[in-house]
């Protein structure tokens, strides 16, 4: 058997795309985990992360932050099972997208507080100044994964493939 360049210049693409998107979707699987496990233990301090932003009223953002650790666990497992990996991007899509807007609001109106993304977040102390680019930056990059995963969202290793029973890696012979 020789080695041949693919016809019509298609190169290796359809072999690599697949394992791109398992790391895409194992990165942001660990991304929701993280963010998740870091709120769990305690919701009254995610509620105030979110209240910190001054978007929501205060028993909508305490509610909502409470609630986000358990949306960003299923996220993790949805992803890292991949099951619904299409569906689940653009939830994680649409979500990162709040988190971006919400950065980028508080950096406009001037305050000073820590997004919250892994942890406490909330009002920043006295003299601590706030990241808010390298924060907006990150939310980007995991954005920009997400997106991969709206567009090829089938990956090996997913209960998505086995479910349909089809092959992740296309044959060159396609």
């Amino acid at each position: 058997m020789s080695v041949t360049a693919p016809p019509n210049g298609v190169g290796r693409w359809p072999v690599v795309r697949p394992w791109l998107g398992t790391a895409a979707r194992l990165g942001l699987a660990a991304v929701w985990l993280v963010a998740g496990a870091s709120k769990v233990g305690d919701l009254a301090a995610s509620g105030r992360a979110v209240n910190a932003y001054q978007v929501l009223p205060y028993d909508v953002a305490t509610v909502l932050g409470a609630a986000l650790p358990f949306v960003e666990l299923a996220l993790g497992v949805l992803l890292l099972l991949g099951l619904a990996t299409r569906l689940v991007a653009g939830v994680s899509a649409a979500l990162l997208v709040v988190f971006v807007a919400g950065i980028a609001s508080a950096w406009a109106r001037g305050l000073a507080i820590d997004c919250g993304c892994f942890g406490s977040g909330g009002q920043l102390a006295e003299g601590q100044a706030p990241s808010y680019l390298p924060e907006i930056l990150r939310d980007l990059g995991f954005l920009v994964l997400a997106g991969f995963l709206l567009v090829w969202p089938r990956t090996p290793a997913s209960v998505d493939g086995w479910l349909s029973g089809e092959p992740a890696v296309e044959d060159e012979d396609e």
